[in-house]
């Protein structure tokens, strides 16, 4: 069913995507809403386990960040859009939109999460420093649901919309 939707069919889902291209669009589907659970397991007092879910989360993403852009590096993704019913001067305009978004989440991550395992006790407690991380981990949290979002707009127009 799937060669009927695409001609080139590289990834698991009916699109015109390579598989690390499709594991990461699938992997935003997941993160986001886990980040928002642990974000409400912190409002609950339950700051071991948010801790715990935000590296664990950061380090899968950030590893899925590394083999995506090795992928890309070695395959390109151009190539994939010929058959986008959109020009590849609008496919790349949703890229960069997507990019504002993509490029400064992880590093925002890295420093909130490194920041709270410098700054607060172990096992985690409020302290003086948590307005600031609510603060910075809101942030990270509106890039990455923005990356998400962008991201899934331009998957759309890249390599689905024909």
């Amino acid at each position: 069913m799937w060669q009927l939707i695409s001609k080139t069919q590289y990834g698991i889902l009916p699109s015109r995507g390579t598989i690390m291209l499709d594991i990461v669009f699938c992997a935003m589907f997941i993160i986001v809403p886990i980040m928002f659970w642990s974000i409400r397991l912190a409002k609950q007092g339950r700051y071991q386990l948010h801790k715990r879910i935000q590296i664990s989360t950061a380090v899968v993403l950030l590893l899925a960040i590394i083999v995506f852009e090795v992928d890309m590096n070695l395959h390109g993704w151009i190539h994939l859009t010929t058959e986008s019913s959109f020009d590849l001067i609008i496919i790349k305009r949703y890229l960069y939109v997507h990019l504002i978004f993509a490029i400064p989440t992880p590093l925002i991550w890295i420093a909130v999460i490194y920041k709270a395992l410098t700054r607060f006790d172990k096992p985690p407690v409020p302290n003086d420093y948590s307005q600031q991380h609510k603060y910075w981990g809101w942030l990270a949290a509106f890039t990455l649901t923005g990356t998400g979002v962008t991201g899934t707009i331009f998957y759309y127009v890249a390599f689905i919309a024909s």
